[in-house]
């Protein structure tokens, strides 16, 4: 009986069963399952220090206080908003063609001057070397690029006289200059002493067209049918020629009196005109030194249209 229960334990039929256990897929399959399992382990082990990791950093990163609401936080403080920033802000990825406006008239009925600086209320040069020119008013020297330049201004016959005329005749007097405003600002503080002009604008209020700097009109909050510019530069009232007066540039002539010839011409007289641009045609047109002064003109247009009611005052020196 020991003896067959031996057989039966070794018999070929149970080996074959216990080789079939071992087989190359059996195999495989285990080993599979235990490169899983490590993966997973690495996989939660590398999440876990993922986590450590990025909470010292916060630790590191955010200030201790006592009214922190969590660790680790801290509750912003709120400010105020800074308009000037926010505007440096807009200025880097938006379009700053657009003027601003003025703020609005008192007076409706007032009619504004915008007035070009350079060549036409005075003329400057900037030092260079120990040379000086030779007739000069006042020197100013704005800081460039870093850098203390001089200049020499020499204001042009008449300025003075013409500011203030233009004042006493109610007039908004506004400085419209392509300069900028390092610049323009140190010579107006001088020029205008007494206060006359009400508003300055720099280059920052120019749209720029191929290089070239144009004084916009039409968004400064003024009505264009009671303003004139006066320029040198015709690059400058290209948007609205028919507001403009041209004047001859000035360099150094200290016998010019293209100032004057506006007092006692265009400022005088265009109080009667309705648009001001109909007084621009006349004047610009024709212009004071013409044999067919500005009163023939309109003495003529009152014919012709039968208003003379209007125009009395205008024609009568």
């Amino acid at each position: 009986m020991v003896s067959k229960a031996k057989k039966s334990r070794g018999s070929p039929a149970t080996h074959t069963l216990r080789r079939r256990k071992k087989t190359p897929v059996t195999a495989a399959t285990k080993t599979a399952s235990v490169v899983v399992a490590s993966i997973n382990k690495s996989i939660y082990t590398c999440h876990r220090r993922l986590i450590k990791i990025f909470s010292k950093l916060v630790r590191i990163a955010t200030p201790k206080s006592k009214s922190s609401v969590k660790k680790g936080y801290k509750i912003l403080k709120k400010f105020p908003r800074d308009d000037h920033i926010a505007s440096v802000r807009r200025s880097l990825f938006q379009d700053t063609t657009t003027t601003a406006s003025l703020p609005p008239l008192i007076c409706s009925n007032k009619k504004t001057v915008f007035l070009d600086l350079d060549e036409t209320l005075i003329h400057s040069v900037p030092a260079s070397g120990l040379i000086r020119p030779r007739n000069y008013d006042f020197v100013v020297k704005p800081l460039l690029d870093g850098e203390r330049v001089t200049f020499y201004v020499t204001k042009r016959p008449f300025v003075d006289e013409f500011l203030r005329f233009l004042s006493e005749s109610g007039f908004e007097i506004v400085v419209f200059t392509a300069g900028i405003k390092e610049y323009a600002s140190l010579v107006l503080d001088i020029l205008d002493r007494d206060g006359l002009i009400s508003y300055r604008l720099y280059r920052d209020s120019c749209k720029e067209f191929d290089g070239r700097f144009v004084k916009d009109l039409s968004n400064l909050g003024r009505d264009l049918t009671k303003g004139v510019i006066v320029d040198d530069n015709p690059n400058s009232y290209s948007l609205q020629p028919e507001n403009a007066i041209p004047i001859n540039p000035f360099t150094d002539d200290l016998g010019d009196e293209e100032l004057k010839k506006l007092m006692s011409g265009f400022f005088t007289k265009c109080h009667e005109f309705e648009d001001l641009r109909d007084a621009v045609k006349y004047y610009v047109g024709n212009g004071v030194e013409d044999s067919k002064s500005i009163e023939k003109l309109i003495e003529d247009e009152i014919i012709e249209n039968s208003k003379s009611s209007n125009f009395q005052a205008l024609i009568e020196v």
